[in-house]
């Protein structure tokens, strides 16, 4: 289930920890947008929502005795605005959901089979992950750690044991996957 995005710039924000995730992404998340680095971007978007910063190697009883909500915010989403995160936190304490920002699939998607490329699939019900992840404090309590900081894999690995929402990010929190991708979401979120 999918629903249009938030911006609640007057949210008072739920406590919650979180952690900025950089591993597995290469260099890119010290790539500079706006003179700043992708990862010092997204950690002060987290901290903007009332976030507390948590290592990502913190030991999970830690959390789990936390009773707080964990979000995830991936280091290559580094404009989502700090609204949409609180938002987002604010609807998986709520629901006693996990909360995934997503954004829509604008590449064309073909099907394949063997070595052949086949039809192209509609792409209208697709969404790609994008950021945060948010993790209510039941389904933190629930786990034994993360089973992955890859975002796809982890939410895919969520849906199979908990309730899951997709929530539809703003532009300015789409995925960057490389240096052109960079230059493209600073234009898109120049001021």
């Amino acid at each position: 289930m999918t629903h249009d995005s938030y911006d609640v710039p007057d949210l008072d924000p739920i406590p919650a920890l979180g952690s900025v995730v950089e591993q597995g992404r290469g260099s890119l998340p010290f790539a500079l947008i706006h003179g700043e680095a992708l990862v010092t971007c997204a950690a002060w978007a987290l901290g903007d929502a009332g976030v507390t910063p948590a290592d990502l190697g913190t030991e999970w009883p830690g959390l789990v005795e936390s009773g707080e909500p964990f979000v995830l915010h991936d280091s290559l989403c580094p404009m989502v605005p700090a609204s949409f995160i609180a938002a987002c936190v604010a609807d998986a304490v709520e629901r006693d959901v996990v909360v995934v920002g997503v954004r829509p699939v604008t590449d064309t998607v073909k099907s394949v089979s063997g070595d052949r490329v086949g039809e192209t699939i509609d792409r209208t019900a697709l969404v790609s992950v994008a950021s945060p992840i948010v993790l209510p404090p039941s389904v933190v309590a629930a786990l034994d750690r993360l089973p992955t900081l890859d975002f796809a894999a982890l939410v895919a690995a969520l849906r199979e044991l908990f309730p899951v929402e997709l929530v539809a990010a703003p532009p300015s929190g789409r995925r960057v996957a490389s240096e052109d991708d960079v230059r493209l979401l600073e234009a898109l979120t120049a001021r």
